[in-house]
């Protein structure tokens, strides 16, 4: 593996952006390359695959994870072991980033200043600071980006925001929302293979090797805000789409005590969130729940004066003011089918805009306004602090 880390950025950059995508005709079959080959990474690729994009190349610093890609992925795809080899090579037109949280940012801007378009992984930064540089650099190179925000492109959702946009609900003054499922505990095991522990770090604290920590990194502050923020990131999204908010006015987490031996990150929790719309928002976490429905162990519930609106992972429901009131049966509900193609839906958009160039469902604005939401959250909820955001000054407040 070539040592990359005392490497001008600039040179980087220069000898990167050589390696320009090619242009691709209609009918020219997409060429991709998998980054981060942990078990999310493999379904990505089985399901870019399924969607006629050739999975040529597979990265990922844990040999185990990489020879597991290989074999999700088409019939002689190279193997890498510095994800800036893939961005080197001109073969490959877009890349798919399934690396921990701490790395996407790093990663895109450095993808698409290769010339590649890129699938990332929600959240789309890990930092405040981070998402504005990607911003900035996907504009600059005018590349297609999707976040992995995959409600935006799902038929059930895209129904329901019909709804929100009819006017049926009236005035919205508050949005709850909750996710509920159970971890038992982290994952005691031992490294099965060779692993570049250093590349796996890159900008998080330098730490002895720590199996505990790569195996279970979402519960672990230096790479990611667990259960909490990956879920959250997928709901808070939702609820701004709906909305059609882009940022806070303050931030509020508070969480109970940590209940997974070993990890940092509280697996329950709640965020109360301050529009300048004038409504509030809130999303709890609860992996220490049971976990009633595995269709619908998350709700989304909008309060409207005249109506409420509630959409889940497989469902939505109107509730108009009068059937409410009078409490008899028949609010409008629908089932529209499985959540499982949202994650086909999500790509098969990423791939249609790479042809038109142009945005996806899920560009990096949308991602940036729901890391700023997170990144305060997890701020909020390490300092006990209620946090306002300045807009302006595109910074956090205390």
């Amino acid at each position: 593996m070539i040592d990359y880390s005392h490497m001008d950025r600039r040179t980087f950059v220069a000898v990167a952006a050589a390696s320009h995508s090619r242009i691709l005709g209609a009918n020219d079959r997409i060429r991709a390359a998998l980054i981060g080959a942990g078990g999310r990474g493999r379904y990505l690729t089985a399901q870019f695959k399924e969607l006629g994009v050739e999975m040529a190349g597979v990265c990922d610093v844990y040999e185990p994870n990489l020879q597991a890609g290989l074999k999700e992925a088409n019939t002689g795809a190279r193997a890498f072991d510095d994800y800036r080899r893939v961005l080197d090579d001109r073969a490959f037109d877009a890349v798919v980033i399934a690396t921990p949280d701490h790395w996407h940012a790093r990663m895109v801007i450095d993808a698409v200043e290769a010339g590649k378009d890129v699938y990332v992984e929600k959240p789309m930064a890990h930092t405040i600071a981070e998402g504005f540089d990607v911003i900035a650099a996907v504009r600059r190179t005018q590349r297609v980006v999707q976040v992995g925000m995959q409600r935006r492109s799902a038929e059930m959702f895209l129904e329901a925001k019909r709804i929100m946009e009819s006017g049926q609900l009236g005035d919205i003054r508050l949005v709850t929302s909750w996710w509920l499922n159970h971890t038992a505990s982290l994952t005691q095991r031992e490294l099965s293979g060779k692993l570049d522990w250093n590349a796996w770090l890159g900008s998080a604290p330098k730490r002895p090797l720590d199996p505990a920590r790569f195996f279970n990194w979402y519960y672990f502050w230096d790479y990611s805000g667990g259960l909490l923020i990956g879920q959250a990131a997928h709901i808070v999204d939702a609820i701004q789409w709906y909305m059609g908010s882009n940022q806070p006015v303050a931030v509020t987490c508070t969480g109970g005590r940590v209940n997974l031996p070993g990890a940092e990150v509280p697996e329950t929790a709640t965020i109360a969130i301050e529009y300048p719309e004038n409504y509030l928002a809130t999303f709890t976490i609860g992996y220490k729940a049971m976990r009633y429905h595995p269709a619908n162990d998350q709700l989304m519930q909008f309060h409207g004066n005249r109506a409420r609106l509630d959409v889940g992972r497989e469902s939505y429901a109107l509730y108009p003011e009068s059937q409410a009131v009078e409490m008899k049966p028949g609010a409008e509900k629908k089932r529209p089918g499985s959540f499982s193609s949202a994650t086909a839906q999500h790509i098969r958009n990423f791939i249609e805009c790479i042809r038109a160039r142009n945005d996806p469902n899920a560009p990096v604005e949308a991602g940036q306004a729901a890391n700023i939401v997170l990144c305060m959250a997890m701020d909020s909820l390490r300092s006990g602090r209620r946090l306002r955001w300045n807009a302006a000054a595109r910074r956090v407040e205390a």
